[in-house]
This record gives structure tokens, sequence and C-alpha cells, in this order.
């Protein structure tokens, strides 16, 4: 990875960015996919209750390795106005038709769209920070076993999971406690289930697949993922806890990972 943070830049000109790049002497820096960027994240992080002040926030990235800078929190920049493009386009659109490219903020620890133009601008690219990688292009890629017995493993990862979901929605606690009971029943066989963790959950996302484009979850069709009716009366797919926690303000909140829409 390139340590500096750079300046913000409109998400095409950071592939030409990438490819001019000559940090530590290597020329095959390139934008990195959704996946390689979360891969970063680190869930120490915490944000505070202001959008004008740093009191309380603490990054979301290493910063004794990456260098990283907070929104000013001047005029209509938050303090979590930082965010960082990946190489990955949603294959639908948001919003009100924006195209609409994942990125990472490692300011209050979340994955988003984000629009590639300025709202309303017409071409005009938005700028967001990028920070670019290079080596194996095979990073986040899945590889997925159907063992047909209930579970998938995953050989790019070796994480075993169940094919099914809980079919009902649950709050996080109950999600905890769902997760116990199936260990006490041994599930399919075995006792030691968990919720994922955000970075493993993330992995299952597949960024190809959405409601709007090809009717399913943005999940290989190797799980089942229960159907939902969202706000907007749509067919849809649901959000999934992890067992993380995210540090916000005063309180914690169980990160999850959304296979279908989320409506702002």
């Amino acid at each position: 990875w390139v340590k500096a943070r750079g300046s913000k830049i409109a998400w095409f000109d950071a592939f030409a960015a990438a490819t001019a790049c000559r940090t530590g002497g290597y020329s095959d820096w390139r934008m990195p996919t959704i996946k390689e960027l979360y891969s970063l994240i680190q869930f120490s992080g915490a944000n505070g209750t202001s959008m004008t002040s740093t009191a309380g926030y603490s990054p979301f990235i290493a910063t004794n390795v990456f260098e990283f800078a907070y929104g000013s929190g001047l005029g209509s920049e938050r303090v979590i106005d930082c965010q960082d493009w990946s190489a990955t386009p949603y294959v639908s659109t948001t919003m009100d038709g924006d195209a609409t490219v994942f990125g990472v903020n490692f300011a209050d620890g979340r994955i988003k769209g984000y629009p590639r133009d300025v709202p309303g601008g017409g071409a005009t690219g938005q700028v967001l920070y990028a920070r670019f990688v290079r080596g194996n292009a095979g990073y986040g890629v899945n590889k997925f076993v159907n063992n047909g017995d209930g579970t998938i493993t995953d050989k790019a990862t070796w994480l075993m999971w169940a094919r099914n979901d809980s079919g009902v929605g649950l709050d996080w606690s109950n999600a905890l406690a769902w997760v116990e009971e199936k260990n006490a029943a041994k599930y399919l066989g075995y006792g030691d289930w968990r919720l994922p963790n955000a970075k493993e959950m993330q992995t299952l996302v597949d960024y190809t697949r959405s409601p709007d484009t090809t009717g399913t979850a943005a999940a290989d069709p190797v799980f089942t993922c229960t159907p939902i009716t969202n706000e907007a009366n749509q067919l849809d797919y649901p959000f999934y806890y992890t067992g993380t926690t995210l540090v916000t303000g005063t309180a914690n909140q169980g990160v999850y990972v959304c296979f279908g829409r989320a409506l702002g």
C-alpha cells in the first residue's frame, strides 16, 4: 500500500494517478477493490458526537502505519468527510439515479456508496481520497464449495459458513443467543458456530449482484438469503449482523453488512 494520504481526487482521475504512481520504485500500483480497501479497517476506532470537532474520535485505520487526516469541520465539510474511493462501482444507481462507487470511511468505520459525480453537477467528478495498492490480484476472490450438508466452505479464506440464514430478523443480543442455541444443538454437526466479524462477513458480498440488476441478494447463489419487503414495499434482502461492535459517541452499535438495498 501507499503510505501517504495524498489529496482528494475524482474517481476516474484516480485510476490514471495510480498508473502514473512510482512510490517505492514500483510501476504496478492500482486502485484497490472494496474488499482490499476494507481489509485496512480497524474497529479499535471510535466516533465522536460532533461533525465540527474531532473530540472523541479515533481513526479506524492504523495511523502508526498509514497517514490519515480528518475533514476540516469548517463550512460544509464535516470531520467525517475524508472518505476513500475503491475501484468497485455499484452495479445499479442510488438516490436520484446517481452513478455510485463503493468506498470506505476510516473516520467513522463504514462502507458506503458515494456518488461518482457531484450530485446535480453533471459529469463533474466528486473528489474523495485514493490510496493505491499493488500485488495479489486474487485477493477477495471467493472459492466456494458446497459441502452438501448445509455448509459452504470458502477455500479462499478457509472459513465454513452455514448455507441458510436465521430465516427471521433478530436484534443483536438475540442474534448472539441464537448462535449459542445452535451450538448447544450441534447445528449441522458442529458446536463452534459464531457470528462472523465484520471483515469476515464482508468477504461474502458479491459486488457484481444487486436486487436492481440481478433480482438477487448481493451474494453468491450458493447461499440462501431470506427475502424481505423493504420500506418502499419492494422485494429486497436483509442486513446481516456481525459480532463486531462500533463505538459511536457514548453508545456501541452492532456492525452489519447489507446484502440488499440501503434506502437513504
